[in-house]
């Protein structure tokens, strides 16, 4: 049983993790009371904060809404920048991401950000500093959007976008370790929108739910090959023969489901989630097809016939209108 079934249930052993439970979820509250009251200093970067995180471990399709989110912005007129702990990353220092670094630098979702936006990108465990880097160097930045950070309080935010993957949502509902949420689901009442993950057309009902929800639609794109991105392949035409489908993902079951249900005959190998890729992982000469995420840290490893499926989102027209609202209040109250 994998980590994210585990989490799903509330058996004998997410029972008697309860303890640990409840020790986690006082921590977590001391800590955020402590910024509240002010025994724990916040800054702020002097530009809108929007803070896409999630509650639960495990994957819930941030790092595509980031990209989404800071492509849309552009788009509005805004120059946004994006901060992220980069997790994963060997080194520990604050830095800015370039198109040359490499996911050990910088941790591999922030690469894939700034090699798709194109948006000034900075890694550190301090987002605030983080921030305050990405302002200083690039003046021109006017918004910026934290790849995680829900729980990081030192930042100060704007816009809290909670993301939540449709199918998964909150688990079995008990706190890391019994369950997946790093804050109880209570916490959403502070946010200001639930952002639902949706794989294929329909998605589940949304409750009672305190806050706007919206739904964002994962479809499969095309796909790359990843020693030379401009020659491109629709994702049927690798049905009618095996292909090595590869995810290091917090849940590969997701990208095997959309390749089998394009019409792929799959060989399905899953890695840990940012798992650190090594000549020998995989086959070289097989045809491979993988996630973006993961082919930022196969360039230098890919055989001939590997493959880089996108990923293309849908979301709901009301989430575009719901933000260019928010930010506009948030514009005439600077």
């Amino acid at each position: 049983m994998n980590i994210q079934a585990f989490w799903s249930r509330k058996g004998l052993l997410n029972i008697l993790l309860l303890p640990l439970s409840l020790l986690f979820g006082a921590v977590a509250m001391l800590r955020r009371r402590a910024y509240r009251f002010g025994l724990l200093r916040a800054g702020h970067p002097g530009v809108p904060v929007i803070v896409a995180g999630n509650l639960s471990a495990g994957g819930s399709g941030k790092t595509p809404f980031v990209i989404w989110l800071a492509q849309w912005l552009q788009a509005q007129g805004y120059r946004p920048g994006v901060v992220s702990r980069g997790y994963g990353r060997v080194e520990t220092s604050l830095r800015e991401v370039e198109a040359a670094s490499t996911a050990e630098e910088v941790g591999d979702e922030p690469l894939l950000i700034h090699l798709k936006t194109g948006v000034p990108v900075a890694v550190g465990a301090d987002r605030l500093a983080a921030a305050r880097l990405l302002r200083e160097r690039h003046p021109e930045v006017d918004i910026i959007v934290s790849d995680d950070g829900l729980q990081h309080y030192r930042l100060r935010r704007d816009l809290e976008l909670v993301l939540a993957d449709d199918a998964a949502r909150f688990g079995n509902g008990w706190l890391l370790p019994a369950g997946p949420l790093r804050e109880p689901v209570s916490r959403l009442g502070q946010a200001d929108a639930l952002i639902l993950s949706v794989r294929g057309e329909q998605g589940g009902e949304t409750g009672n739910c305190p806050l706007p929800v919206f739904r964002v639609r994962h479809r499969p794109g095309d796909c790359y090959r990843l020693k030379d991105p401009r020659q491109t392949r629709a994702l049927r035409d690798f049905a009618g023969g095996l292909v090595h489908a590869v995810a290091g993902l917090a849940r590969p079951q997701a990208f095997f489901g959309q390749l089998e249900a394009a019409g792929l005959e799959l060989r399905r190998q899953a890695f840990p989630d940012h798992h650190a890729f090594r000549k020998g992982d995989i086959d070289a000469e097989a045809t491979v097809v993988m996630t973006e995420k993961d082919a930022v840290k196969c360039r230098e490893l890919a055989g001939p016939e590997w493959w880089v499926q996108t990923l293309e989102l849908s979301p709901d027209p009301q989430l575009e209108n719901w933000l260019a609202e928010r930010l506009a209040q948030l514009a005439k109250k600077a």
